[in-house]
């Protein structure tokens, strides 16, 4: 049985996404900004695509900004808004467990002159709340913290950042990595959340790769919030993200948002099987939970006692597929967990199995038999 519990890392497309993009590809191939009839067809595909997105993120249309994926939507995001806001101040605050196209996008900006500020997190991986007080003042131009962590699960206060902002009138921008979270985490609401900016991506809810958006507040241009363009060559997009619109791919995220169920009617089920692996855990000797208890249950980080690598070879072997962390860091310690002060053989051990709503039981019994007979067959071998 082949058991595929890397999610977070991409997801198989589904069959209703696979259709859409095969037919755009065949019968919908027009350039969207032709204005005659194969033009318009696409444009009318692609407009379509942006209300399913947006239906899901609970915003306007207008408000959604199509991009090749998450790491550019967050790289629009953190270096737009720095330059369309350099001239009221220059501290940029971010958590020190971002997603790396944020982490290096804010890098870029330290090598600027920017004052960039990272956020300590604590042992469940949350920034604490007087820590975000702190660090965000009057010079501050942008406030950035992902809504679920991609290798933990945490969850952080996103709506803190908007009442920080507040409470020392700072003129900060305030967006959101939500890339794990959206179609996941009930109730993700940006406008109710205080959220200007928010990334998304397709290959996480079961959409093609080469696809992802960014929420803008109040749309571009359209009286919402300031963000400097970092492409150009064209007006697609709002000339913000220029370039032919790839529709079957945008296609492809539409059918995959309508397809998706919501979030907070399967949360319940999700946080069975959470619940279902972490009894089945406790019954392998070594293994230690990294997770924290109330992260979003479709992310379990665990330190099994063997390497990560030989660990995952021998699952791989099997059929079996999970991840020792972030799919970008590609094997490399993990910053998450160094953050969240995990001791050296923890880190070395480490393992994230992350559920999509599709996942079973019987899956979560092949991997959790595959774990044990792993733990016993590399320990014999050392």
């Amino acid at each position: 049985m082949e058991c595929y519990l890397d999610n977070c890392a991409t997801t198989p497309v589904c069959q209703e996404a696979a259709a859409a993009v095969t037919d755009a590809l065949l019968n919908n191939w027009g350039n969207p900004s032709s204005l005659y009839r194969k033009g318009m067809d696409a444009e009318e595909l692609l407009q379509n695509a942006r209300a399913a997105v947006a239906e899901k993120l609970s915003c306007r249309s207008e408000e959604v900004l199509f991009t090749s994926g998450g790491t550019e939507a967050n790289n629009i995001a953190i270096l737009g808004t720095a330059g369309a806001m350099k001239r009221c101040g220059n501290r940029v605050v971010i958590s020190s467990i971002e997603h790396s196209s944020v982490e290096e996008a804010a890098k870029h900006l330290e090598q600027q002159g920017f004052d960039v500020v990272r956020l300590p997190v604590d042992a469940d991986g949350k920034v604490p709340v007087q820590a975000l007080y702190r660090a965000v003042n009057k010079n501050t131009i942008l406030v950035s913290m992902m809504a679920v962590n991609n290798e933990v699960g945490s969850i952080q206060a996103v709506a803190e950042m908007r009442r920080a902002v507040k409470a020392t009138g700072s003129p900060a921008v305030i967006h959101c990595d939500a890339v794990q979270a959206y179609g996941k985490l009930p109730g993700l609401r940006p406008s109710a959340m205080g959220v200007d900016l928010m990334s998304i991506s397709a290959h996480k809810i079961h959409g093609p790769k080469g696809v992802g958006a960014l929420y803008v507040r109040g749309g571009v241009r359209d009286g919402g919030v300031r963000v400097q363009a970092r492409t150009f060559g064209g007006l697609q997009e709002k000339k913000l993200r220029p370039g032919t619109e790839p529709v079957p791919a945008i296609a492809g995220f539409g059918a995959a948002a309508k397809a998706m169920p919501d979030a907070a009617r399967i949360y319940a089920r999700m946080q069975g099987l959470h619940s279902y692996l972490l009894s089945g855990l406790s019954s392998i000797d070594g293994i230690t939970v990294n997770s924290p208890e109330d992260g979003l249950p479709y992310i379990v980080n665990i330190s099994t006692g063997v390497p990560s690598e030989p660990m995952m070879n021998f699952l791989s072997q099997r059929g079996i597929y999970v991840s020792s962390g972030s799919a970008c860091a590609k094997g490399h310690k993990s910053h998450v967990l160094s953050r969240m002060g995990l001791a050296e053989p923890l880190l070395n051990s480490a393992l994230r199995i992350s559920f999509s709503h599709r996942t079973t039981t019987e899956e979560l019994d092949c991997f959790l038999q595959g774990l044990e007979e792993g733990k016993k067959r590399i320990y014999t071998k050392r």
